[in-house]
């Protein structure tokens, strides 16, 4: 199943094609989409660890808007991406890895998201559980792009 993703026109399209509209674009979509949800993350998880402390947590409700955007994006230059080099990716321990950091990362957004929008218009003040929650995805998202840089030197 792997080899006949590689052989696909887009997959060819993508390995081949010198043009600048291949690889590199999808590339540098996945990057984008990828500085858009992490930085929309960071930028929450720092509110709810104490920065800008002034401020309503409802006034960054507006983050989650932009993380499904980025996400989108990702998911879809990720599909790219994979299928470009199926066989490799399909079989590598570090993409995994970097997949499991990814989902786990994501994964916290959901009961943040969700304490961000219930809270009140006045809300500024923050839980413990959601200090937590902000720590965990700055390490998760961290750790995801780290190994997801790495898996140009730790490929098979």
């Amino acid at each position: 199943m792997l080899e006949s993703l590689e052989t696909t026109g887009i997959a060819l399209w993508l390995r081949e094609s010198p043009s600048v509209w291949s690889f590199p674009t999808v590339l540098t979509l996945h990057t984008a989409g990828l500085m858009v949800v992490v930085g929309a993350c960071w930028l929450l998880d720092m509110r709810l660890l104490g920065i800008t402390r002034k401020v309503p947590l409802s006034a960054f409700r507006w983050v989650f808007s932009a993380v499904a955007v980025g996400l989108v994006l990702n998911v879809v230059t990720g599909v790219l991406l994979f299928i470009k080099n199926a066989t490799v990716w399909g079989a590598s321990i570090p993409f995994f890895v970097k997949m499991g950091l990814v989902v786990g990362a994501a994964a916290t957004l959901l009961p943040i998201r969700s304490y961000v929008l219930r809270s009140s218009e006045t809300q500024r003040e923050v839980s413990g559980q959601a200090r937590l929650l902000a720590i965990a995805s700055i390490v998760v998202w961290t750790a995801a792009v780290i190994a997801g840089r790495l898996l140009a030197y730790l490929q098979p």
